[in-house]
């Protein structure tokens, strides 16, 4: 599902994947808050807690952006078998992935972001300035929506220090 995801970014060695983690969001607002909490957990357990701000700050406007745009009116009313938005939280040696995944195939549209005095369409502009890319992608195949994403540089662990040999 995500590979489309995947063509976008920098080569990656498969053999570097370390985790990947999705949780479905239900069609309701309060999904920004759990979402929040999803992202929190998953980053504390992967010992990438110092990230949490850029990254919640990230995934809380990408659900935002998916709940507010991208749903149908009647998405709230029906029972869902799928829900409509799913987060992905990948890791990758020195990268961090958040992705989120809704029903519409309309493209994500950045404001004006000269209008810092607007209640809202600041979104995409403030995923632009916390990740260190962004991007989206249609899904194929038996899925139907897209898929929006922001990729973080991540330190690697700082191991022991190593010197040259001396002569």
């Amino acid at each position: 599902m995500l590979e489309p995801l995947r063509q976008g970014l920098p080569p990656l060695d498969p053999a570097a994947v370390s985790d990947a983690v999705s949780c479905a969001l239900p069609a309701r607002f309060d999904a920004v808050r759990e979402a929040r909490q999803f992202t929190r957990r998953t980053l504390d357990q992967w010992e990438l807690g110092d990230r949490f701000d850029d990254v919640c700050l990230v995934v809380s406007e990408l659900v935002t952006n998916a709940l507010r745009h991208a749903l149908p009116a009647s998405s709230a009313r029906r029972t869902e078998l799928e829900p409509p938005v799913r987060l992905h939280l990948m890791r990758w040696t020195g990268r961090l992935v958040c992705a989120v995944r809704d029903p519409s195939h309309d493209s994500p549209v950045a404001r004006d972001s000269e209008d810092f005095s607007a209640e809202s369409g600041r979104g995409l502009f403030l995923v632009e300035s916390f990740s260190d890319c962004w991007g989206w992608h249609p899904l194929a195949g038996a899925l139907s929506g897209k898929v929006v994403w922001a990729l973080f540089r991540i330190q690697r662990s700082a191991g022991p220090e190593r010197t040259a040999p001396s002569e």
